[in-house]
């Protein structure tokens, strides 16, 4: 009698990419690498002009300005996905950054964060299986992505939490992301 052996591989889910290996246009045009954040805590951030949490931007600025010395990035990812709150063009959008709020920290060219033309880096975001960490959906303009030394999805601030919130400046800090 003739046995079968059934052999079965078992993979182990790993990510497809790290948050290194995208690159991103900048909005002055520039192809960035995201691997020139290796080693720094990156907040990524959809942004729009037109939004109830617009004014974030002035919160953003400022806590990119009080801890970049100690390794600290913001990027900025206008998009209209949501109501129609970034109708801008790259140019406008960033002459309304620069002139309403100084922004100086980085800002990608208007992308889409959901959807069929979601970005590579919000499909990473967003998905377990790419991140190796979790599934998130972006709800809205203003939800924030905290990436670590290690390019490591950590967590997420939903629109409403102010970049300079108590538990993300603890984060920067600290390196713990509190729930």
């Amino acid at each position: 009698m003739l046995g079968v052996v059934a052999l079965s591989s078992v993979s182990v889910a790993q990510p497809a990419k790290s948050f290194y290996d995208f690159k991103i246009e900048t909005l002055d045009g520039r192809l960035m690498s995201l691997g020139e954040l290796r080693g720094k805590k990156v907040m990524v951030v959809n942004t729009a002009s037109k939004c109830a949490y617009t004014k974030q931007y002035a919160d953003l600025q400022s806590l990119y300005e009080r801890y970049r010395p100690q390794g600290f990035e913001v990027i900025g990812f206008p998009a209209n996905n949501f109501k129609n709150e970034e109708p801008g063009t790259n140019e406008e959008i960033a002459n309304f950054c620069s002139a309403t709020y100084g922004v100086t920290f980085l800002m990608s060219n208007k992308i889409d964060v959901i959807g069929n033309e979601q970005h590579p880096l919000y499909r990473w975001l967003t998905t377990k299986a790419e991140n190796g960490v979790m599934d998130s959906e972006v709800k809205w303009n203003f939800q924030k992505y905290l990436i670590d030394e290690n390019g490591t999805l950590v967590g997420i601030a939903e629109s409403k939490e102010k970049p300079d919130s108590n538990r993300i400046v603890e984060w920067i800090k600290s390196g713990v992301l509190k729930k």
